[in-house]
């Protein structure tokens, strides 16, 4: 890790450059709005700069703390918590189709997302949607690897579940039988 000394302009614009993007997706699948994800943006690096002696090597799982931790101030000092962006709608890709099939499964994904606790939610949004490792969302978490690691697997668990209950059997009887 640079020096505080050698932490300056340049070093913060890399930074700001590499993970601005992230964040501000970050938080447009948190609050579905791109002005409030870019104003989170904003005030995640004003604290990375205030802080940037406490920034690691690897700065991005910081940063999300950072965004987490002021999102939950948002919230607890009166505004409401908003509904996360669906995820049909996370990635805005453009140019992206995608199948009907494809779309029926993300909805039902959705849905059941929205059946977990908050906890199940955030771990897998953090290694499904922000594509972090277990021991980067252990970071942004503020728990081990090992605590992360369980949480993930009993949420994929949790999951799979509720996908299960929610999906229709299919008929195996072949299509003769039917009458």
């Amino acid at each position: 890790m640079k020096p505080v000394g050698e932490r300056g302009e340049d070093w913060f614009t890399s930074i700001y450059a590499t993970h601005y993007p992230d964040i501000v997706r970050y938080g447009i699948r948190r609050l579905r709005d791109a002005d409030a994800a870019a104003e989170l943006a904003q005030d995640v690096f004003v604290v990375a700069w205030r802080r940037r002696s406490e920034v690691p090597e690897r700065p991005l799982p910081w940063l999300y703390t950072v965004a987490r931790h002021t999102l939950a101030n948002r919230w607890r000092h009166g505004r409401s918590q908003p509904t996360p962006l669906p995820l049909a709608d996370a990635n805005q890709v453009p140019g992206r189709l995608v199948e009907p099939e494809a779309l029926a499964s993300i909805v039902d994904l959705r849905r059941a997302l929205r059946a977990l606790p908050e906890a199940d939610q955030e771990i897998l949004r953090l290694v499904g949607w922000e594509d972090l490792s277990v021991g980067d969302a252990a970071v942004v978490l503020g728990c081990s690897r090992s605590a992360a690691a369980v949480r993930l697997f009993r949420a994929r668990r949790r999951l799979r579940s509720v996908l299960a209950a929610s999906t229709p059997v299919p008929d195996s009887r072949p299509a003769s039988a039917h009458v």
